[in-house]
């Protein structure tokens, strides 16, 4: 079990299921895969809150000033994503200079990826009351608050009071993966 629950941490939030007509667990065994032969794969997501070169990027490199890892938390959740599983071949970190994808990673159904290794099961409890948006015009607002209808994914960093109990009718969510992100941590996708 990696201990991540202490102030200051960033985590990168995520709400996962099906994608790309992929149930997760066949995801999940595919990923591990790519990492063996890799050295890491792309985890794709779409969506304009975790967007790579505005959010996601910036947020890393806060993250390497403090000499901290960034560790990508998922909440395993009912999911019908039924994209076509069509297969990105290149990837960009800054949308103009493009890379063509390691051949053992399928990133599929997506515009974005973030890169991550060490993916694994992981079973924690994460109070949202007690993490907060750490990039953006939503910069400080309680991950309790952030964290609903549409937006499904976010960059977080643990509050100072993240060790205290929980209290009684605080919001969590239950991880249920975990992994480690790494260079280049987010990137842009295209066939």
């Amino acid at each position: 079990m990696i201990d991540i629950i202490h102030p200051e941490q960033r985590i990168l939030y995520m709400k996962v299921g099906v994608h790309a007509r992929e149930p997760l667990d066949k995801i999940f065994e595919r990923k591990n895969r790519e990492i063996e032969q890799a050295g890491y794969t792309f985890w794709g997501y779409g969506g304009n809150t975790c967007h790579p070169t505005t959010k996601v990027q910036p947020f890393a490199r806060d993250a390497e000033k403090a000499d901290s890892k960034i560790f990508l938390c998922m909440e395993e959740i009912e999911s019908k994503h039924y994209a076509e599983p069509v297969r990105a071949n290149q990837f960009s970190i800054d949308g103009l200079v493009w890379n063509d994808i390691h051949e053992a990673i399928d990133v599929v159904g997506s515009r974005f990826a973030l890169a991550i290794k060490d993916l694994h099961y992981e079973e924690m409890d994460l109070p949202m009351e007690k993490v907060e948006v750490a990039i953006g015009e939503c910069e400080g607002r309680t991950g309790a608050n952030y964290i609903k209808g549409r937006v499904d994914k976010a960059c977080l960093r643990l509050r100072h009071d993240i060790g205290a109990p929980i209290a009684e009718g605080e919001r969590v969510v239950k991880i249920n993966l975990l992994a480690e992100m790494c260079a280049p941590y987010a990137v842009f996708l295209k066939n």
